[in-house]
């Protein structure tokens, strides 16, 4: 308080510290004012664009004329085209309809391949986790020192072996193609295994004196732990596996090994399929609520558990 008393012992100095402190906070609101609209001007543009009409939309990237995203011109008719698999083109006004673009079987099959590769993702990620941070075996941390350099090898790299395997054993176009490749995560595993190990280990050895064998207190004690880790993981495997592209075009571009019929694109493929042939960019508006249509969920699956993700990742960083 004394220094802060001869700090402002005199008016001006008080009157050109405050001064200073106003300019640079003025400065620093300003920047992550401009820095937050610069993050979010696309969103607002995407979700604008996905209700105004392809014609207005169409006009408004031609001309850059922003009075055509009025609210005169908004409506659902982008949502119904691609739900529908129809596209009109604004310039020549005809009508399309594609055969296998039905928006209802992208979202079933997304959600079987979202839902059965983080089952598979969580079960060998909680296995491997609990055997590398707890059990002991010989050759332990050689194996895991090995299984983190692998992290080094980008996934582009194992693309084309991940195919020539799926190729050799027939399980082109299956959901066991989409569902297995993503089975393992070594990111997953190394990130378990810090929760496991900040676990203390006198309750596994407690455990083994009271006759609990490793998979009873596995489920008993460590899972229940390190169930907000746990659901960071299932969150972030279902939304990468969501959001999935490249593998699913390579490996399931047609109809179901078993049933012709039943396309097994997922929503991301389901929606570049829609529009393959637009090379005037007509269809701009119609992509864009495809896009919303798909973002949904991955949305509204982040504002509900937005929590769960803040406390897993905070958790895992910290020592026991």
């Amino acid at each position: 308080m004394a220094e802060h008393a001869t700090y402002f012992a005199d008016d001006k100095s008080r009157r050109i510290y405050l001064t200073k402190k106003i300019i640079s906070q003025v400065f620093v609101y300003l920047f992550l004012t401009l820095f937050a609209l610069f993050l979010i001007a696309p969103f607002v543009l995407m979700i604008v664009g996905s209700f105004v009409n392809a014609q207005s939309f169409y006009e408004f990237s031609t001309s850059g004329d922003f009075t055509k995203l009025g609210f005169a011109n908004w409506g659902f008719s982008n949502y119904k085209q691609a739900f529908t698999g129809t596209t009109t083109n604004v310039v020549t006004g005809e009508v399309k309809a594609k055969t296998g673009t039905n928006f209802g079987v992208f979202f079933f099959n997304t959600a079987i391949v979202a839902v059965g590769s983080t089952t598979v993702t969580v079960v060998t990620a909680v296995l491997a986790a609990f055997a590398f941070a707890r059990l002991q075996f010989k050759g332990k941390e050689a194996l895991f020192a090995l299984l983190l350099a692998t992290m080094m090898i980008p996934g582009e790299m194992m693309v084309i072996t991940n195919y020539m395997v799926v190729r050799a054993i027939k399980w082109q176009n299956t959901f066991a193609a989409l569902i297995l490749v993503h089975g393992v995560s070594v990111f997953y595993v190394f990130y378990l295994r810090q929760t496991f190990q900040q676990i203390p280990n006198e309750l596994y050895l407690a455990a083994k004196v009271d006759g609990v064998g490793d998979l009873g207190y596995l489920w008993k004690v460590m899972i229940p732990i390190a169930m907000p880790t746990i659901t960071t993981i299932i969150i972030l495997s279902m939304m990468g596996a969501w959001n999935s592209y490249v593998w699913p075009d390579l490996v399931a571009s047609r109809g179901w090994k078993y049933n012709k019929n039943h396309s097994m694109l997922l929503v991301s493929n389901g929606l570049r399929a829609l529009f393959s042939q637009d090379t005037e960019g007509t269809q701009e508006a119609v992509k864009i609520a495809g896009s919303m249509v798909i973002s949904i969920p991955l949305f509204v699956v982040f504002i509900l558990f937005r929590k769960y993700i803040m406390r897993g990742v905070s958790r895992s960083g910290i020592k026991g």
